[in-house]
């Protein structure tokens, strides 16, 4: 099954084996998501024909964007050159393709950490991934539930509020860089990122462990309520400041974990979506 896995500054095509969940075939890219519609169209498209294309092409991507239309929402920054743009039609049409399927990128993480990761064969469970936002998925025996009171709206825990701010100006990359300097009351160093802030911490330096505590203990104490309305016995951590996993594990009181396999989860997952629908 031919997957592509696209972020802010990258897209990762694979060839994903239905019978196994292997990975073969892996492609990585840079993306450049602030660049035209056609720029961006060209690099996705460039990357799908790494892969040998038959009929349907997987597509794990991050939101706004409506996954059952294949058109993009974005406004903001990354990918905002897209912003109504019938995505689906686009790569149907250059790629020769009858069926282009799209999954939320922490949905299509969760999924595959369900089924060979963290989360596997669990009935009720959680995942989560922080990057330069905060992506969810809960999952009820594999499937994610987006309605009712027992999830965030849409299952998407970034709609959610801390303290009467958005949970993203809590726990994020920005989130946390500004935390981190605002203690340091001094311009964070150049290349100063959240990998480096965990480093610091790692060699002992506590200005950055409380900043990465305390950016976290709010990732918790909003997890909590969700987590016992879902009933969820597990929760895995995803995305690039689930690296900071070791320095503020201390944190949480549920069961939690940082995946084993960063680089294949989704890739498993949007194939698994893509072979159910």
């Amino acid at each position: 099954m031919p997957v592509l896995e696209v972020g802010g500054s990258h897209v990762t095509a694979a060839v994903v084996s239905p019978a196994t969940d292997g990975v073969e075939g892996l492609y990585r890219a840079g993306l450049d998501s602030k660049a035209s519609a056609e720029s961006i169209i060209g690099e996705l498209c460039a990357a799908a024909k790494q892969l040998p294309l038959a009929k349907g092409l997987a597509v794990a991507l991050p939101g706004p964007f409506d996954f059952a239309a294949g058109v993009a929402w974005y406004r903001l920054d990354k990918f905002a050159a897209l912003y109504g743009h019938d995505l689906g039609r686009s790569l149907r049409e250059r790629l020769g393709l009858d069926r282009v399927v799209f999954l939320n990128d922490a949905e299509a993480f969760t999924v595959g950490e369900w089924s060979v990761g963290e989360l596997r064969g669990l009935d009720r469970c959680v995942g989560i991934t922080i990057g330069t936002g905060i992506g969810s998925a809960f999952l009820d025996d594999g499937r994610a539930v987006r309605t009712g009171d027992s999830v965030p709206p849409g299952g998407e825990l970034y709609k959610t509020s801390y303290d009467g701010r958005p949970i993203e100006d809590w726990i994020s990359a920005r989130a946390i860089l500004r935390r981190y300097a605002e203690k340091l009351s001094d311009p964070l160093p150049p290349a100063t990122g959240v990998k480096e802030i965990a480093e610091a911490a790692r060699a002992g330096d506590a200005v950055a462990k409380s900043a990465l505590v305390e950016s976290f203990q709010v990732l918790s104490d909003a997890l909590v309520p969700w987590l016992e309305r879902f009933e969820a016995t597990r929760v895995v951590l995803g995305g690039s400041i689930a690296g900071a996993f070791d320095v503020v594990a201390e944190v949480f009181p549920f069961p939690v974990s940082a995946t084993a396999d960063a680089e294949h989860s989704a890739l498993i997952g949007a194939a698994e979506h893509y072979l159910r629908n």
